[in-house]
């Protein structure tokens, strides 16, 4: 069976865990070499050595995508060790703090903004830098959430940074289609991942509240949105580009 990314080198930030882990493994089967970043470098590493054990390859770069060193930093590492970038998933993000707009901290808006919308965007600069200099074009995916299609109450910073997310995508996505860059974001619905965990407490009755949103009757798995990213990242998806696409078992819907 032919693997769908055979061959090219992919980005992927908070690979770590949850969704960023599901999609660096996901990656490397279909046949790309990885260059995973995160903050928790002793998971990061284990995540590439994972892969490597799998027989395929990958590195980790630890760094915060809000920072621009750390993102060049990532981008020199992943082109020094494999030689180019063929896609990228844009997948690092934080929840921020709960509480309505008013409650909102200044810290806590701008450090959300900082790491999910900010941090995006340098990833998308260094990025499509490259994948211009190179002149074979690309594939990026972003991931938003359905946080980015409607509104949430009391997560202010968290939904306002996710709308922002499309809106860099679909930008992006029509300044850079005649160069071959395919640019495509991913609006996950309520995903069972470590976020959701925090969010509560892992308390049964918590989490039911969760799967209650839910049409089908289930949180999704970080796998699933996974093998969205691959998709998008692949040539069936060739004629997709600026579409932010609701991953949500049919949240969006209602």
């Amino acid at each position: 069976m032919t693997r769908t990314l055979e061959g090219s080198v992919a980005i992927i930030t908070g690979g770590a865990a949850g969704i960023g882990k599901a999609a660096a493994i996901a990656f490397a089967e279909q046949g790309a070499k990885i260059a995973l970043s995160d903050v928790k470098k002793d998971r990061g590493e284990e995540v590439a050595q994972l892969i490597e054990k799998q027989g395929g390859k990958a590195i980790f770069v630890a760094g915060d995508i809000s920072k621009a060193g750390d993102v060049e930093k990532l981008i020199g590492a992943a082109v020094k060790a494999f030689g180019r970038i063929d896609c990228a998933f844009n997948n690092a993000g934080i929840e921020g703090k709960p509480g309505s707009t008013v409650d909102c901290s200044e810290e806590n808006f701008d450090r959300t903004i900082a790491v999910n919308l900010k941090g995006i965007w340098l990833c998308m600069r260094q990025e499509i830098q490259q994948m211009v200099k190179q002149g074979k074009g690309g594939a990026i995916v972003n991931t938003a959430s359905v946080a980015g299609l409607v509104g949430f109450p009391n997560l202010p910073a968290y939904v306002a940074s996710k709308h922002g997310v499309l809106g860099l995508t679909k930008t992006a996505a029509l300044e850079y289609a005649k160069a071959g860059i395919r640019v495509n974001a991913i609006c996950p619905g309520v995903i069972h991942t470590e976020m959701i965990d925090r969010l509560t407490g892992k308390d049964p009755k918590a989490e039911k509240q969760f799967t209650d949103l839910e049409p089908v009757g289930r949180m999704g798995t970080p796998e699933e949105i996974a093998a969205a990213a691959v998709w998008l990242c692949s040539k069936s998806a060739s004629f997709v580009t600026g579409h932010g696409m609701a991953v949500d078992g049919g949240f969006v819907a209602q």
